[in-house]
């Protein structure tokens, strides 16, 4: 229904303030005045002023004035602190706290675990062992029963150390 209307609007809906098509030429003719005026912006420039602009900022820049150090900390009492820390950390690294080692105090897992991460190998280990203990002798006077020998592979081994690459 509105639509049907549209054709006889008369008015279109705009107001133009009271007088302003009397001032508008003056408004137009201050503009292009101001505009004119505010081409020379008043500022001048000394001469030579960008060729030495570089040499005065570099003069105040590297002038710098020496202000007196005041250290938070005098040498003396430094030097003092520090032996005092040297004399506390020699006196827990010397032997006196320490128990000396056996192998009876070591641990059988620590052991094995230490040859296993170091990849140390069976030969390395008979080079530590005395030749009194690797005689054939001793390996021969032990008898060893075919029961034990699987009840002992069946506890302690795995599949992987019994498989051989």
């Amino acid at each position: 229904m509105k639509q049907n209307k549209l054709h006889n609007i008369k008015e279109t809906g705009f107001k133009v303030p009271d007088g302003y098509f009397n001032q508008l030429e003056d408004v137009i003719l201050s503009d292009i005045k101001l505009k004119k005026m505010s081409s020379d912006s008043g500022f001048k420039l000394p001469k030579d002023y960008f060729d030495t602009l570089e040499d005065t900022i570099i003069n105040k820049v590297s002038a710098k004035k020496s202000t007196k150090v005041i250290p938070l900390f005098k040498k003396r009492t430094l030097i003092y602190i520090s032996s005092v820390a040297a004399a506390v950390l020699l006196l827990f690294n010397l032997s006196i706290f320490e128990k000396e080692l056996t192998f009876d105090s070591l641990d059988i897992e620590t052991v094995e675990n230490y040859i296993i991460d170091e990849n140390i190998g069976s030969y390395e280990i008979a080079a530590l062992l005395p030749e009194e203990d690797l005689l054939e002798e001793n390996f021969i006077e032990y008898n060893v029963e075919t029961e034990t020998v699987e009840t002992y592979i069946l506890n302690n081994l795995d599949i992987e150390d019994i498989i051989v690459e």
